[in-house]
């Protein structure tokens, strides 16, 4: 049981455990630190003014349209063979 819970979610998205944490921390840092330049907004509205919706709109291409893009790659493989 304690192997499926660590390992079942990366794998239904195509990743082992060790390249899912990396990828999930990445996008923590990433979004933390959106997270502080919107703050900073917040109270300096003339800062940091196009930070988190460029932050949310990258995160958003790698995590959904490139994991797309990756899973019709190799359905595009197996039917050129």
């Amino acid at each position: 049981m304690a192997r499926w819970s660590f390992t079942h979610h990366p794998e239904a998205v195509g990743e082992t455990y060790l390249e899912h944490m990396a990828t999930a921390g990445s996008f923590g840092w990433r979004m933390l630190g959106a997270s502080m330049a919107c703050f900073a907004h917040a109270i300096l509205p003339f800062c940091f003014e196009k930070t988190g919706s460029t932050t949310i709109r990258e995160l958003h291409d790698r995590m959904v349209v490139n994991r797309h893009r990756a899973a019709a790659a190799p359905a595009e493989a197996r039917a050129e063979a």
